[in-house]
């Protein structure tokens, strides 16, 4: 059973706070996903395994959080993210999922004081300007500005519906137009056979950023879930290697 606990904002977030030793890994789920996803439940096997604390969450509107997911944007989401890292003295190592790679950015350019280093799956910055408004048609946008929100397919189950907020609150959340300073060990990962993310958003994201320790790794035939066998193998590894030499 979750714990919740509400966000200064007022939201309820849902968590689950294994205890162990620091710093805490802190996992960061995709749009529209949640913590029971497998990458969440490995980490937090791993963690244990490890000793290590370790937070999964659900942002609002997602999984057992409060809040409707069409009432949430980019801003919501990473505030919630913010308020969780409260439930967590000391630093910690995020560990982004797609949206949640974004959203890990923010979080280190927000309080890079709180962050000992970080791992991103299938990173996924600044899609709602890049992916999403760059994709959608003509008859889309003008469908998005007067009915406030457009309907997309999904291969996951039912269409994703994009509002107008999230579109245009997304542009003030955007992280690969301004510098973005990395100043502790991070580990980029993708793979080959995304559909969702290409390859070159794992590129720009490398050449943008700077950091003293940066290093992508491709993984071919890999797809946008990043949860088989091998994958999650790596994911574990990545946040060993990530954590080795911190302090704790």
């Amino acid at each position: 059973m979750a714990e919740t606990f509400v966000t200064p904002q007022g939201r309820r977030i849902a968590y689950h706070l294994t205890d162990g030793a620091g710093p805490a890994v802190v996992f960061l789920g995709g749009f529209k996903s949640d913590m029971q996803g497998t990458k969440a439940v490995y980490l937090e096997e791993w963690a244990k395994t490890t000793g290590h604390a370790f937070l999964r969450f659900d942002y609002s509107g997602h999984g057992e959080s409060g809040e409707e997911f069409t009432d949430g944007c980019l801003g919501d989401w990473f505030e919630d993210a913010c308020a969780a890292l409260g439930l967590i003295a000391g630093k910690v190592v995020l560990v982004g999922s797609s949206m949640g790679g974004w959203i890990s950015l923010l979080v280190a350019r927000a309080m890079p004081e709180r962050i000992a280093g970080m791992v991103t799956i299938a990173a996924a910055p600044d899609f709602t300007e890049d992916s999403m408004w760059a994709g959608f048609s003509d008859a889309q946008k003008v469908e998005l500005d007067i009915a406030g929100q457009v309907a997309l397919p999904s291969e996951y189950g039912e269409p994703y519906i994009i509002t107008k907020r999230l579109i245009e609150e997304g542009r003030n959340r955007l992280v690969l137009r301004d510098p973005l300073s990395l100043p502790f060990p991070v580990r980029f990962l993708q793979g080959t056979a995304d559909a969702d993310v290409d390859m070159s958003v794992a590129l720009r994201l490398l050449d943008h950023a700077q950091g003293p320790d940066m290093r992508l790794t491709l993984v071919d035939g890999a797809d946008h879930r990043f949860s088989d066998e091998t994958c999650l193998d790596l994911i574990g590894a990545s946040v060993a290697d990530v954590l080795a030499g911190q302090d704790g």
